[in-house]
Order: structure tokens, then sequence, then C-alpha cells
């Protein structure tokens, strides 16, 4: 049985027929298919999970926009070499972009771009250089767009006040057994406290400006071609306004990881100042004058912000019982803010001091 049925399919390709569909299965939150359409195109349809987001129409008309912006800043490519590098989604035969299924369930859908490759993780310098280079476009070609537009996806995604406040809530609700286990890590978190919540202060503060983010920028959101060169930003579902110091600063904690973030083997934890140096290259020559002397100067904190903000969020909700991640044994959450507060000793190691 199809996933994608006749109704989904030919209300955005009315002049094709279903020919094969295949289901990707990188992603953790939505479904996503790649569908083969009698034309020999390929598509790739995606069913948004309504209960991670709250306004999943607005959601679509973030990454439409923006898409749309990134076309106009290509106008000397062919269409064809424009579709490779920019996400090109499918209007439906009613000139909307997305379509609410009999449960409720919406999807859109893309061009499949043809040519291309991702990376789950960084194995050579050169593609941390490449998807810095990538992702630093992404923040210069935006630059101009106006934030105004664009919906907040998830509220308080990156906002470390918040993310405190969870943390008091569930260090106070939590149980003597898993508090004694987490001892370390809550005196760990305690003292970066207010170190962590500078960039937050000088956001709020107008110090920073507010431009579009892209807010999951791990390697496997960018597309390179069979050379080994950055081609496209894809899984842009978390567009909204933010400082580019989230941006940057996730890439490198995803990238600069020498281990998987639930290793338990602490010895394996360690910072690759090679891949931040990279992607720092990369980044820098894409953006140019994008960016300004203050945002640079903090783009060492915002790495290890992003990585505490993560070690934190673990080490909630291991506090709190294991009630948003997936875990696969009752430790894996303290696993994984061990692994997250390692791999900050080794950043303060190898980086020195940065705020």
């Amino acid at each position: 049985m199809n996933s994608i049925s006749e109704d989904i399919f030919k209300f955005f390709l009315p002049e094709e027929n279903l020919v094969s569909e295949e289901e990707l299965t990188s992603g953790h939150i939505n479904d996503t298919y790649l569908v083969k359409g009698s034309s020999n195109k390929r598509y790739v349809f995606q069913k948004i999970n309504k209960d991670v987001f709250p306004d999943v129409p607005g959601l679509i008309m973030n990454k439409v926009q923006v898409s749309r912006h990134l076309h106009e800043k290509l106008p000397h490519l062919p269409k064809s070499e424009r579709e490779r590098r920019v996400l090109t989604f499918v209007r439906s035969k009613d000139e909307s972009y997305y379509y609410q299924d009999k449960n409720g369930n919406y999807w859109n859908v893309t061009l499949f771009v043809e040519k291309s490759q991702n990376f789950e993780s960084v194995k050579s310098a050169s593609v941390a250089y490449e998807g810095g280079r990538l992702f630093g476009s992404f923040i210069r070609d935006t630059e101009d767009f106006d934030t105004g537009k664009l919906i907040e996806v998830i509220p308080k995604f990156h906002d470390m006040s918040f993310r405190f406040e969870q943390f008091d809530r569930a260090l106070e609700g939590s149980v003597e057994e898993r508090k004694e286990r987490a001892h370390d890590l809550i005196l760990k978190a305690l003292a970066l406290r207010t170190e962590m919540q500078l960039l937050e202060k000088l956001k709020n503060d107008g110090e920073i400006r507010i431009r579009v983010t892209h807010n999951d920028t791990k390697i496997s959101n960018a597309l390179f071609d069979l050379e080994g060169k950055g081609l496209c930003v894809i899984d842009t579902d978390t567009i909204m306004p933010g400082i580019i110091h989230y941006d940057f600063g996730d890439a490198i904690r995803t990238i600069c990881n020498t281990a998987r973030e639930d290793e338990t083997n602490l010895d394996l934890v360690n910072f690759n100042k090679e891949y931040y140096d990279s992607y720092l290259k990369g980044y820098l020559e894409a953006l140019g004058n994008s960016v300004s002397v203050l945002e640079k100067k903090y783009f060492p904190l915002a790495a290890k912000t992003m990585i505490f903000i993560m070690a934190l969020r673990f080490l909630t909700d291991y506090l709190n019982n294991d009630v948003y991640y997936k875990t696969n044994y009752p430790e894996h959450n303290l696993d994984r803010s061990k692994n997250q507060f390692k791999l900050i000793d080794s950043f303060d190691a190898v980086m020195g001091e940065v705020s």
C-alpha cells in the first residue's frame, strides 16, 4: 500500500501519475518520501508532524518565502541550475503549497536535487569548509529578507533563560536517585549559568542583529555535488528569526565532536579544532561584509553555548524521567549529557577563554 495517496499526489502533480515511492529515513520528526512521477522527474513529499509544530501552514510559508528569496539571488543561473542550488517548492493545483489530508496532517513537496550527496558526519576538513561556505551563503543571501514575515516555528527554541527555567523545575521535582547520579553535571550547569546567557543578553539588548536563521545546521542538512562542493541547504522546517550564533554554534557542535553524541567512552569525545577552523574559514569567506566585527567576536562563545544548551537539555530530560528524547536504556540521557559536557571541557582546553 502506498503511503502517498492518489489524492495527495494529484493535488500537487495533476498532470502526472505516481510511478514509485521510497521512504527516506534520515529525519527524526517528519515522514519523508522520494517519489517518482510518470515524467521521470523525482520529488520529495514530506508529511510534517503537527504534534511537534504548532503552526504547520506558517512553517511551510516560512520556507517557501525564503526559498523564493534565494532563487531571486541567482538570476544569472539557468532555471535548472537554480533548482539544484535552492529548494524548489511545488505549488498545488489550487495555488497553495500544502495539502491537509483526512487525518489533519500537512504535506508539502519539493523537487528532488539530482546528482547530489550528503554526509551524516564530517570526515575531512574539506567537507567542513564546504559546509561552512554553504551555510554562510545562506546567511548572506537572506540578510535583506524581512524577518517580520516569518513566524516563530518553535517558540523559545534557543532561549537559554527558558532552558534554565526548565532545568530548575526538573531539578526541583526530580527523584533523589537521579539527582545523585547527575550531581557533578548539575554543578557544572550551575557554574556556567551566567556565561551561557551572555549571547541571549546581547540579543535582547539589541547588540546583535536579528536575521533569518536555519536552526538545524548539522552537516546532513547540506547537499554536496558529486565532486564534494557545497550545493544546497535543505531541511528548512526550522527557519525563523534568530541570531547568526545559533546557526554557527549548532553546526560546530555536530561537526567538531570526534564521537557520537551518546558515546559513553568519554576518552573518545574531543573537540576537533581543525574542523572548527575549516568551517569558520568557509563561513567567513561566504559571509564577506555581511557579518559584523561584534558578531565575529562571539563565534567561539556561540560554539560553546550551543554545545552547552544540548548538555543542559539532555540533563533536564534525565531529571524529568526521560519525557522528551527517545532513550534506549535508563541512563541514555545522562550519558548524552556527560558526552556534551566532556565536549565543553575539550573545547575549553583547545580554544581557551571565549567570553
